[in-house]
C-alpha cells in the first residue's frame, strides 16, 4: 500500500517543528550538509536570478540568496513557520509562501531558474510525483538540487515517522529513502538530464554523511 499522506496531520507535525526549531537570532546561511563549513555551497545552483526552496524551514538559505541579490522564494507547509520567517527575514527581500509542495508546484504559474530542497520537501514528498512537477516549474536549463540524510541500509521507500512519541492521537509524516542509484533513476524518469546523486562523507570519520543530488531541465 502506498504512503497515505494526510496534510492536515502533517501540517500539525511541522507546526510543532517550527516552535522548536526556529531560532530568531540565527543568521542567513546556505549549506547542503548538516555540518558547518562542510560540503558544497550555493554555487551548485549556478547563477540563478530566481529561486525556490521547497520545504524551506527556518528560511536561512532563502535569506542568504536574497541578500546576494537573487529573487529568492521559500515554500513551507507550516503556517506557524511561514509567519515566523516572514517576520524574521523581512529586511532581506526574501519571499515566503505557505502551502503543500505538490499542490503549489501544480498550480503556481511561476517558473524558476533553480529549485532546491535542503533536508526539506524532496525528503518528505513522493519523488515520482514531485520530480515531474519540479521539472514543470524550472526554466529551460534550470537546476534542481536536494540534500538529506542517506537511507539506512536495507530501509528503502516511504518511511513513516510519528511525532511526539507513541501514546495519544497519531500524528505522523513520511520521508522517502533510496540508494543514490535509485534517486538518479527517479530524476531521469522525471525528465531531468545530467543527473548525479552521491553521499557526501561527513567531516568526521564514521559519522552520518549527506545524500546530495542535482540535475537540470533540458534546454
Amino acid at each position: 500500500m502506498p504512503a497515505q499522506h494526510d496534510y492536515a496531520i502533517e501540517t500539525e507535525v511541522w507546526d510543532a517543528y517550527a516552535e522548536s526549531a526556529f531560532e530568531p537570532d540565527a543568521e542567513p546561511a546556505f549549506r547542503w550538509t548538516q555540518y558547518k563549513d562542510h560540503g558544497p555551497g550555493p554555487e551548485v545552483l549556478g547563477k540563478p536570478r530566481k529561486t525556490l526552496e521547497i520545504g524551506c524551514g527556518t528560511g536561512r538559505a532563502v535569506a542568504f540568496l536574497a541578500k546576494q541579490g537573487v529573487e529568492a522564494h521559500g515554500l513551507d507547509l507550516s503556517p506557524v513557520m511561514v509567519k515566523k520567517i516572514t517576520e524574521r527575514w523581512s529586511g532581506t527581500g526574501a519571499v515566503f509562501h505557505q502551502g503543500e509542495g505538490l499542490s503549489f508546484l501544480a498550480t503556481t504559474g511561476e517558473t524558476y531558474d533553480a529549485i532546491y530542497s535542503i533536508f526539506g520537501c524532496a525528503w518528505f514528498a513522493n519523488p515520482t510525483q514531485l520530480f515531474p512537477l519540479v521539472l514543470l516549474r524550472l526554466n529551460p536549463g534550470g537546476v534542481f538540487a536536494f540534500s538529506q540524510p542517506p537511507a539506512i541500509p536495507g530501509a528503502y521507500g516511504p518511511q513513516g515517522m510519528y511525532k511526539g512519541g507513541f501514546a495519544g492521537r497519531p500524528v505522523y509524516t513520511y520521508r522517502y529513502s533510496y540508494t543514490p542509484r535509485k534517486w538518479r533513476n527517479l530524476l531521469l524518469k522525471g525528465g531531468f538530464q545530467r543527473a548525479g546523486v552521491k553521499v557526501i562523507e561527513a567531516p568526521t570519520e564514521g559519522y552520518i554523511g549527506t545524500l546530495f543530488g542535482s540535475a537540470t531541465r533540458p534546454s
